[in-house]
């Protein structure tokens, strides 16, 4: 643990927190049960939360979070959390509950609590993404006093619909170009995925057809397998919501980021329910370099937004 120029009374209960300080710590804290690990980094313990809510499920963004956060930590406090049976939470201990959505979000609204009381906010910035949408948006259409804002990046809102819409795309590229290994390998796909194998050759294909070639090569159908066995059940479960219906408003600003060839949370979906969202604010941003993942893609461009534009625009102390 590593805090510059303050010594935080312990760090877990002590809820006098002075100004005008760095902090760069890590610890396990209760959430939902069980022990949790964050982390919590920033130059002024006086700016405001950021919580991220990583991919996934099960993609700790511990080891890679310096890469899109750096300039992030120099106007908020940026926590990142290892969700359970993810990281350091899962090599502390497993989940003491079957894994549910329910039951993350509400591990999500705890550590939200927990945070600002800590450190004695009313508020903080929420971003999620991917999988940690699928937390963030029940957040921001539960709980949305508690939020400045919540940023929305490559975001899940009808993920069936977006799976279906990509899966057809990928038959009729396979087909238009006569490649049989292809269309056998996706005529055994099922929306939603009834095992690892059927996501495997789906997002495999969508690799090469984004010419994603190191993702390709790196994404192998045994990891996959292994994944599923642990996490299809709930991802499937995030899939079948369909925001359009559960959550048609968010009272707090809400922002979308969306690459220009997420075809995995499609965009044309994304931009649909976009438009039909009610919100006292809300903002599109597109990322013309990237497909799904632009916090690796365009890292700066993406930090740039929120903290020149978000920040400056919803932060009300």
């Amino acid at each position: 643990m590593k805090i510059t120029g303050i010594f935080l009374l312990a760090l877990f209960g002590c809820h006098t927190i002075q100004a005008q300080r760095s902090i760069d710590t890590a610890y396990a804290i209760k959430i939902g049960g069980i022990e949790q690990w964050v982390s919590i980094r920033g130059k002024d313990i006086s700016h405001p939360l950021l919580l991220w809510l990583h991919g996934g499920p099960g993609s700790s963004a511990m080891q890679s979070a310096a890469k899109y956060t750096g300039k992030l930590q120099e106007q908020f406090l940026v926590v990142q959390w290892d969700q359970r049976e993810t990281g350091k939470t899962n090599s502390l201990n497993k989940s003491d509950q079957p894994l549910t959505l329910r039951l993350f979000q509400n591990d999500t609204h705890d550590l939200i609590d927990s945070l600002l009381s800590q450190f004695q906010q009313k508020k903080l910035y929420l971003a999620g993404h991917s999988w940690g949408t699928a937390l963030g948006f029940y957040i921001a259409g539960k709980f949305p006093e508690l939020l400045y804002a919540y940023i929305a990046i490559s975001p899940m809102v009808n993920q069936l619909e977006s799976e279906q819409i990509t899966l057809t795309m990928l038959k009729e590229e396979a087909m238009k170009n006569g490649n049989k290994k292809e269309m056998n390998q996706l005529s055994t796909v099922r929306i939603p995925f009834e095992n690892g194998e059927q996501l495997y050759y789906d997002r495999k294909w969508l690799y090469a057809y984004n010419g994603q070639k190191f993702l390709a090569i790196t994404f192998r159908e045994k990891m996959v397998v292994v994944w599923a066995s642990i996490w299809l059940q709930v991802f499937n479960e995030a899939s079948k919501e369909n925001l359009f219906m559960k959550i048609p408003e968010i009272n707090c600003p809400v922002y979308f980021f969306t690459g220009r060839k997420d075809f995995q949370t499609h965009f044309t979906v994304t931009q649909e329910y976009y438009n039909k969202l009610i919100a006292p604010k809300k903002q599109w941003y597109w990322f013309e370099k990237s497909g799904h993942m632009i916090p690796d893609t365009e890292s700066d461009l993406m930090q740039d937004i929120i903290i020149n534009r978000i920040y400056p625009e919803t932060f009300l102390p």
